[in-house]
């Protein structure tokens, strides 16, 4: 198993059309368990993004695929950076 839990930095004010691009890209991700985009709750543009994957080169792999290659493109403009990134290794959970 593989996750991953990384903050996003939108632009001001934007947000939302972020979340919304990334609610979009998420259906089909081969080897994804779970994929959940949260608000933080201090900081009105940042969003954390926590996933489970069954490891880490089908992550890597999802990054290819045409529809995360186009929310890709379209989140783009939005981003204002990245804040912290961890890697963890998933041991129990609940679906």
């Amino acid at each position: 198993m593989y996750g991953l839990i990384g903050q996003m930095l939108a632009h001001p004010g934007k947000r939302d059309e972020l979340v919304a691009i990334l609610s979009e890209s998420s259906g089909e991700m081969p080897g994804c368990h779970s994929y959940v985009i949260a608000q933080d709750a201090t900081n009105p543009d940042a969003l954390w993004i926590t996933e489970v994957w069954h490891s880490k080169d089908m992550h890597a792999d999802s990054l290819k695929l045409p529809d995360v290659q186009a929310a890709i493109a379209k989140a783009r403009p939005l981003i204002a950076g990245f804040g912290h990134r961890f890697e963890t290794t998933p041991v129990a959970g609940i679906r």
